[in-house]
């Protein structure tokens, strides 16, 4: 599947963002990173939350390269596009965080207690890793975008 693809079924549409949008997203990105790893909260919540700051790094990747997602299923077509857009070594990465929004959506809609302390750290430690990722993809790909720093 490919970006044109994703465009043709209307799972994308064009979008043209801003380095105050991008930076937004990485604030989001950085709080829930911050609130996964507050003790006090479930081991579920901590998971959805460390999940939603590794979306809102694959949206700002969508977002630079001039996209959307449109839709029902707007996590999952996030997750494809990021490596069409950012390369076939980021398919293990999407493929990763796909496990992640599935995990998330039982953890939100259906059962109580799916994720263990050890998921929630993996998945902050890779999201971690990520957002650099994403700031050096951003500081190559799209300088006017990326958050001075």
């Amino acid at each position: 599947m490919s970006l044109q693809d994703l465009l043709a079924e209307g799972r994308l549409r064009r979008h043209e963002t801003s380095a105050d949008e991008v930076s937004a997203l990485l604030q989001v990105s950085e709080r829930d990173l911050a609130d996964a790893v507050i003790a006090a909260l479930s081991t579920d919540r901590r998971f959805a939350t460390a999940y939603n700051g590794a979306l809102a790094l694959a949206t700002m990747v969508l977002h630079a390269a001039g996209y959307r997602a449109s839709g029902a299923g707007h996590h999952w077509v996030t997750l494809r596009a990021l490596p069409l857009i950012m390369g076939e070594q980021f398919q293990a990465k999407a493929d990763y965080f796909d496990q992640c929004r599935s995990k998330r959506n039982i953890a939100d809609y259906d059962r109580v207690g799916e994720v263990a302390d050890a998921q929630v750290a993996e998945l902050v430690a890779e999201t971690r890793t990520f957002q650099g990722e994403v700031l050096q993809w951003l500081r190559a790909i799209h300088p006017q975008l990326a958050p001075e720093g």
